[in-house]
Parts: structure tokens; sequence; C-alpha cells
């Protein structure tokens, strides 16, 4: 064979393998693409499939003051997939004897109140199952406490002395203070800030360069700025500082190091493989160590795929992994204009991955009714909601989510009926939701009637009970 016909020969070699790849691209493209023309996604993405990425792209803006786009080089602030580094570094301590999974709060930390710091070990913070309440979910945490400085000691204080919601290792409950006081036996343990810990352990010699502690008095470049859209466009988020997320949301990261990261935990590192059979192994409600083991069905009720990954969420981002480890296939999708449904951009991503059908993007009932309002009256947006949905289902997103942003916003400014006429009608289409009735009660408080608003909170409560912050919500209304 002559060099000519083996260039030639391998060249077709590659565009037959290549062209499925390329196939597959495009399909995601067209998809991302579409869900930012509805505004349901403003970040980057990345997808590798066998370990290859084959598709990684920014869309809309890294900030929107100075028209800056998002690209693959965009840092963004991860949220709760901070849990799993968190995690590695406990399992290279466990692995250095430095800690052990049965050890309690207090063999580390001899400051922390005993009643509970004899009774939780690290696998139990690990696991979510510690009962020790979430300090997200205390009724002041957002309005008194979130926008000031605390170091992890001092922080402590603010959850260590409450009561448990429940005996340590017979329930799952997911908790950001578990993974806050791993933050700060770590640094008790090592010696060093847990900022440096994660940059010596694991950012430097896995080359990822582009993650770190996101801290707001650091200059960053390619920081990507937070938002929250908006049924008039968007907002900047409400600041947050970052001493707070700490071990359990403060990192920041890009797709392309998520990608490093994926590689690098089909190896051995950053931790042994026996460490990372614990790290993946699901435990109660599929929780492993700072990740969420599951069957994702790719078609409904068959050819299920395991993925191991997690999301997070923090004021102005909203982000996902996910590892669909049996083909060495990842998805990375880091959003910067608050909540936003990634989980299902990512199922659709999986069924391009495996050839399966795709269900198109739903355009947003809410800002057709929100301009329906705005033009003519509430009426005649409530009627249109009515007739869309019985005629048009499957082109719009009828989700209980758009109509709370309807009566969210209707409220904020202060058309205390129209709100509630909104968010009865969602309580109307989905009577098995707490939320919508949480935004009920909130709205029956802001117009005054106490009595619907805590049979609102109640019925909340009823559907989603153990949640202290309606418990809280009730009780202040009580009181007044």
């Amino acid at each position: 064979m002559t060099k000519a016909i083996r260039v030639l020969s391998f060249a077709l070699s590659v565009l037959v393998v290549s062209a499925p790849a390329q196939d597959k691209a495009a399909k995601i493209d067209e998809l991302m693409s579409q869900y930012h023309e509805y505004r349901q996604f403003n970040g980057s993405v990345l997808v590798a499939e066998q370990g290859k990425v084959i598709y990684k792209k920014g869309f809309g803006l890294a900030n929107m003051e100075w028209n800056i786009p998002n690209t693959p080089e965009t840092k963004f602030r991860l949220g709760s997939i901070t849990k799993q580094f968190t995690a590695a570094v406990v399992l290279q301590l466990v692995e250095e004897g430095k800690l052990r999974f049965e050890g309690r709060i207090c063999d580390y930390l001899p400051e922390y109140p005993r009643k509970s710091g004899e009774k939780v070990t690290i696998h139990q913070l690990l696991t979510h199952t510690s009962g020790i309440p979430s300090y997200t979910g205390l009724p002041d945490f957002f309005e008194k406490m979130s926008r000031d400085p605390y170091s992890p000691t001092d922080f402590l204080k603010v959850f260590s002395g409450l009561d448990f919601e429940f005996e340590p290792g017979s329930k799952f409950r997911y908790n950001n203070s578990g993974y806050f006081l791993l933050g700060a036996i770590i640094e008790k343990v090592s010696g060093e800030s847990y900022e440096k810990v994660l940059q010596d352990r694991i950012f430097k010699p896995l080359n990822m360069k582009d993650s770190g502690y996101d801290l707001h008095k650091t200059i960053l470049s390619r920081r990507a700025a937070g938002y929250n859209r908006t049924l008039d466009g968007y907002e900047n988020a409400p600041y947050l500082d970052m001493s707070l997320p700490y071990s359990a949301g403060s990192l920041y990261s890009t797709v392309e190091d998520l990608f490093l990261w994926d590689q690098a935990l089909y190896a051995d590192k950053p931790v042994s493989g026996r460490s990372k059979e614990l790290m993946f192994k699901a435990n109660l409600e599929n929780y492993g160590y700072g990740l969420i083991i599951r069957k994702a069905p790719i078609i409904e009720g068959k050819n299920e795929v395991t993925t191991i990954g997690h999301g997070g969420g923090i004021n102005g981002f909203n982000t996902l992994i996910e590892r669909l480890v049996e083909d060495k296939h990842l998805i990375v999708l880091l959003n910067n204009t608050g909540g936003t449904r990634l989980g299902e951009m990512s199922q659709a991503i999986k069924n391009i991955l495996y050839g399966a059908p795709v269900k198109n993007p739903l355009k947003p009932v809410s800002q057709m009714l929100y301009k329906t309002i705005l033009e003519q009256d509430l009426a005649s947006a409530v009627k249109q909601y009515r007739e869309l949905k019985a005629n048009q289902s499957a082109h719009y997103d009828f989700s209980w989510p758009e109509l709370d942003m309807v009566g969210r916003h209707l409220l904020q400014a202060k058309k205390h009926n129209d709100a509630l006429e909104i968010f009865n009608l969602n309580v109307e289409a989905y009577p098995k939701i707490a939320a919508v009735y949480n935004s009920l009660g909130d709205a029956y408080r802001e117009a005054g009637n106490k009595e619907l608003a805590v049979k609102n909170y109640a019925r909340a409560l009823e559907l989603n009970p153990g949640n202290r912050g309606l418990v809280d919500k009730i009780k202040t209304v009580v009181d007044k």
C-alpha cells in the first residue's frame, strides 16, 4: 500500500468514526440553542463521549453589564458540586489515617457541643444522615446572616446548639451543615485552610488551573457574574458572603476543569480505587460521598444507565455534572442566571448520546402570560392559560414554577389580589406540590389574611414534613 493510499485510508476511517460524534454534537447544539432562545439556559456546556470531548460551548453572557460572552473558559460558582471535592479530601485523610469514618465530631472538634458532637460520625456527615439541621433552612439565614463574613469556628455556633431533627443515621435529609462541619474538620486535622487544602490536594495535582475558592475580594479573570431571570429580563443576584457556603458550596470552576476532574476519577487519583468505591456507593436516598448515584432511563421504562453526579444552586448560579460511568460519558452544565431545568437538559443530551428520541424544549408560558397581563389584564391571561393548556400542552411549559414566577412577580409589585388568583390557579393544577401552597400562604400573609396563610403553610408542611422554614413561618404568623 502506497503512502498516499495509507493516508487516504486513515482519513476515511477518521471520518467514519467521527461522523456520529459530529452528528450528536450538532443535535446537542440545536437543543441548547433552543433552550437559550427560550431564556432557560445562559452559561457553558461540555459533553464528552467515551472519554473524549465532542461538544463545548458558551451561551449568553458572563457579564451582562459589559456584554462579555460565556465561553468554555468562563468560571462559574459551583454551589453544591463543591461537596464531592470536600468528600475527596476527607477520603484522602482517611487513607492517611488522620480521619476515621466512624470517628465522631468531637474527636476532631473538641469544642463542639458534646450532646451532638459525641453522636455524629464522619460517615453520617458525608451521607446527610446526621440529623443536624441545615443552616440554609434557618428562618433568618438569607435575610440576616448571608451577607456577613464568618470564620468557620464562629459560624459553627449558629447551628451547633440546635436539636437533632432525627436520630443520627436513621434518615436522610440533605444538609449543608454537615459539609460545613467537614470543612472545619479538614482544617483542624490538616492545620491549613480549606482553600489551600483543595489547591494542594486536588486542583494543582489534577492541573485544574481554573478552579478554586470563590472569594469576593479576589481579582479573578473570566469570572461569571450571577443573575436572576425575571419576567422583565434579568437582575443582579443578591450578594452572598462566600465564607458561608464554605466546604458545602464555595468553589468555582469551568466546564473544562470539570472534565479533568471526571477523567481523574477513572484513574487512581485523587483517591485510591477502594476509596472511590466508597465514594460511589449508594447509601440512603442513593447518596454516596458528595455524589448522587442513580439509574437514569434513556427510554422510559427501559434502557437505564448508571449516573454519578450532583447539582448545585447558589445565588445567581445553577450547575450540574453527570458522569455516565459505564460508557465514560460526561455532561457538564453551568448556568449563571439562577435556577433552571438542567436535569431536563441533561436528560435530553443523554438521549442524544444513546440515540433515543429527544423531546424539544417547551416555550415558557410565564412570559406569554405576563405579556398579556401587561397589555390586557389578569382575566385575559387566565383565559389564555386555560386555552393554551387545553390545546397546546405539547408546545408550552405548564409546570408549577411557571405560574409561580408570575405570581411572585405580582406579589412583589404589591398586587395581592392578582397574585392570589395566580397562586390559586397553581394549586388547582398542582394540588400535590408543597411549594404552591407555600406561595399561596405567602400571598395571604402579605394580604393580611393570617388564617388562610397558616392553613396553606400547614398544607405545604403536610406535603413536605420536617421543613423547618414552614414551621417557622407558621409560628411567625400565629405569634403576630
